[in-house]
């Protein structure tokens, strides 16, 4: 069977017996694909650095006769995340990104948006700013996963929230006006919510220098987070990392 080859994110490699790896891949071509990398611990003229996680690459690979997983043959690095300073900030911020596309994203399941749209953010945390981009990615997300709520009306009475107080609950999948807020009920600027309807119009790249985006947008983080986790139905591991480092 002839290689397959399509550029690719490198998501999560695990050992495989003694030099082997099991790899995921978010590939253009077909979406998620996990295969077998064999012999990748020893193989650096195949494989060389390129199998860290968050790693752009061309991959080469084949499926298998009646196997779930191809076999990985080569890949190229085009760009690696190691090839900038990588802090703790950074480094969380990029486990988040793979955390999020391999548990949100279908075997096999072609999707050049969130491709296109990882690849930018990715191009975003190079630099030493991470929640404007890890912000961007978690609401396009949400939004390409159809999970994004109407963000200018109370889901209860349908009252216009726009320059009005706004609130979220952890079980609600919409914002609440003051008086249909649930106890318990979190709130979410106003602000907050004008820099996430100009984020569903512009590129990653407009709002990377934007002082003070961390305390901006910690409410508008902390709802896409529950929403997400809501639809997973489990909790991200790296929500609550995001939560320690954002203190």
């Amino acid at each position: 069977m002839a290689l397959k080859e399509s550029e690719a994110i490198v998501l999560r490699t695990y050992p495989l017996r003694e030099a082997d790896l099991l790899v995921t891949l978010f590939t253009r071509l077909e979406g998620k694909v996990r295969g077998v990398a064999r012999a990748a611990k020893k193989s650096k003229r195949r494989f060389g650095g390129a199998l860290e996680p968050l790693t752009y690459v061309r991959a080469y690979y084949e499926d298998r006769e009646r196997q779930e997983l191809a076999r990985l043959d080569s890949c190229e690095v085009l760009e690696s995340p190691m090839a900038f300073e990588v802090s703790y900030p950074r480094a969380v911020a990029l486990g988040h990104v793979a955390e999020l596309l391999d548990e949100l994203l279908p075997d096999r399941e072609v999707n050049d948006d969130v491709f296109r749209l990882a690849l930018a953010v990715l191009a975003g945390l190079r630099g030493t700013d991470v929640w404007m981009p890890i912000t961007y990615f978690d609401l396009w997300m949400t939004r390409l996963m159809g999970y994004l709520p109407e963000l200018s009306e109370c889901i209860v009475c349908g009252r216009t929230l726009n320059g009005s107080r706004a609130f979220f609950h952890a079980l609600s999948d919409g914002l609440l006006c003051a008086e249909d807020k649930r106890l318990a009920s979190s709130e979410i600027s106003v602000e907050s919510r004008m820099l996430a309807s100009k984020m569903l119009r512009a590129p990653v790249e407009s709002f990377t220098a934007t002082p003070g985006h961390k305390v901006q947008a910690a409410d508008l983080r902390k709802f896409l987070l529950q929403a997400l986790q809501r639809h997973m139905e489990k909790k991200l591991v790296t929500a609550g990392m995001l939560e320690k480092i954002s203190g």
